[in-house]
């Protein structure tokens, strides 16, 4: 795939990623409008985020980092192009999803106790913990139709075909928010802590199925366009799928590592407002722990994930062919452009993250969260570099069939992760959880990046030249000049008058500091020939 390709599709994946990451942002902020940001915000978002992670536990690491490289070369070797190959595999994995939903559904209680902190089964809360199951039991068969998404989105981002994957998210987000609507219209809107009754949870828990088994159906029809068609195929031995499962063995270890940490965190965020329900005190838990990780993951999913995604095909073909000369041209090449965007974003996010979190308080019920949301906020700036660092890495080494490195990698992630988090919450009030959780992800990925950077060289050769350092000073000076740019705009505004503690004066200054901010940091980066930018723009603008 040619620079011009890559950059285009990047580009078209950009556009369905910024319109869902909109979407989903407009979701999740009518959540919280509909049931607020505590314990009730807590049980519907670790019953409706449970399925997605236990996908990810069961087959995603398979499907999402394994299986490209692998049919990639199935097309360029096999005399059908890869066709029987992609066959087998989707027929393989939709019967692991669908024995694999049909076991978590049957353990749900074991499930309820794994995800939920201890307190949750205090009698007093037993109305609560009913709810909880209740939302678990409808909201588990998403394991399925999100297995069946990856599936068909990995087959047609292996022929070229990126966009549907990246916009397919829409259609899940807008019949979520018709749920919520919904919800709003009938039952109203409260900030509670005291459960749900059994027709909200068969709203909220069927709504949110539906929205992920439509997200899939989206995708069937591209893969005709694609040229492929499918027909389920039980003849999987002989035929290289051994290979594919063995490298997906070390990703299984390295997605149980992440989610045994996410399991973790979710029990030391909803221990905060299990807590407070009993006490009476605020607290920001695993709905505000969201909120901040979806901010600071619109950069990551906009830019870090298109630029990968598109780039991932040519890395194996020159991985395959031993040209890491080239392999390290187009990685170095991806990582700074992104970090030409994400930096001052993540930059930005530091600087006005308070005044970020005070739109919430545009939603009647969160009028009094709205400090926890943004220091929130602004504490996941650090994780918006280092995951995009270690993302990017990981490419490299899966694109090089190497899933065993990464696993060790991950494990050191998980622990620093969790001993961050219980080292930095346990003296701390619940209302600053949420905050310290997005701390403790900045600092483990911080860790993570360093790690993958390191090993990486070793394999393929260091990307850490002449360049790289060049661009690095060059980024540290423009996005500097930008943060004082931005944080004078604040303090000027502050000294003006404009109470920034309200949607009415945090928006404005956010919207000023940040244009400032953005000026700023276009005209240092041109000043300091940082070229990353106007390249990225030259190369969507040029014809192919």
């Amino acid at each position: 795939m040619t620079d011009q390709n890559i950059a285009r599709a990047s580009a078209w994946m950009a556009l369905g990623t910024i319109v869902s990451r909109l979407t989903g942002f407009l979701r999740l902020l009518l959540l919280f409008w509909a049931i607020g940001s505590l314990l009730n915000a807590d049980i519907f978002n670790s019953a409706n985020t449970i399925p997605n992670a236990m996908y990810i536990l069961v087959a995603g690491g398979v499907f999402n980092v394994v299986l490209v490289p692998q049919i990639v070369r199935a097309m360029k070797n096999d005399p059908d192009g890869g066709d029987a190959y992609a066959n087998r595999v989707i027929t393989l994995g939709l019967l692991v999803l669908a024995g694999a939903t049909a076991i978590l559904v049957a353990i749900v209680p074991l499930l309820l106790r794994l995800v939920f902190a201890h307190k949750l089964f205090d009698p007093s809360l037993a109305h609560q913990r009913d709810s909880a199951e209740f939302l678990m039991y409808l909201c588990l068969p998403q394991v399925f139709f999100y297995g069946v998404f990856v599936l068909v989105g990995q087959v047609l981002n292996a022929r070229g075909r990126f966009g549907p994957m990246m916009w397919a998210p829409i259609v899940n987000n807008v019949v979520s928010i018709a749920v919520l609507v919904t919800y709003i219209a009938w039952f109203g809107s409260s900030n509670g802590d005291n459960g749900f009754s059994t027709d909200e949870v068969l709203l909220l828990g069927i709504g949110s199925t539906v929205a992920i088994a439509l997200q899939a159906a989206t995708l069937v029809p591209y893969l005709g366009r694609a040229g492929f068609h499918f027909r389920a195929r039980f003849d999987f031995r002989g035929v290289g799928l051994g290979h594919t499962l063995r490298l997906g063995l070390w990703t299984l270890l390295f997605i149980l590592a992440n989610q045994v940490a996410f399991i973790w965190v979710n029990k030391i965020a909803t221990r905060a407002t299990t807590g407070a329900a009993e006490s009476g005190k605020n607290a920001a838990g695993s709905a505000v722990y969201e909120l901040g990780f979806l901010v600071s993951q619109v950069p990551h999913g906009v830019i870090t994930v298109s630029l990968a995604t598109a780039i991932i095909p040519t890395l194996s073909a020159w991985a395959a062919e031993g040209r890491y000369d080239r392999f390290r041209l187009e990685l170095g090449r991806t990582i700074r452009i992104a970090l030409a965007i994400v930096v001052p974003l993540a930059v930005a996010v530091a600087c006005l993250g308070k005044q970020m979190g005070t739109v919430t308080g545009l939603f009647g019920s969160l009028s009094g969260n709205t400090e926890t949301i943004g220091l929130t906020i602004q504490a996941f700036s650090l994780a918006m570099v280092a995951f995009t660092v270690h993302y990017l890495m990981l490419r490299g080494f899966y694109a090089n069939e190497d899933t065993r490195t990464p696993f060790f990698i991950q494990l050191v992630i998980a622990v620093v992760n969790v001993g961050a988090a219980i080292a930095l919450t346990s003296s701390v009030e619940p209302a600053h959880v949420a905050m310290m959780l997005a701390l403790s992800y900045g600092i483990a990925y911080v860790v993570g990046a360093i790690l993958s950077t390191t090993i990486l060289a070793r394999s393929v050769g260091s990307m850490i030249d002449r360049e790289m350092v060049t661009f690095v000073a060059r980024l540290i000076g423009s996005a500097g000049l930008a943060a004082i740019a931005m944080l004078a705009i604040v303090h000027g505004l502050d000294a003006a008058g404009l109470d920034q503690s309200r949607a009415s004066g945090g928006l404005p200054t956010a919207v000023a500091a940040g244009a400032g901010g953005a000026l700023t940091y276009v005209v240092a980066a041109r000043l300091l020939g940082m070229d990353q930018l106007s390249y990225l723009v030259k190369t969507l603008r040029r014809r192919g």
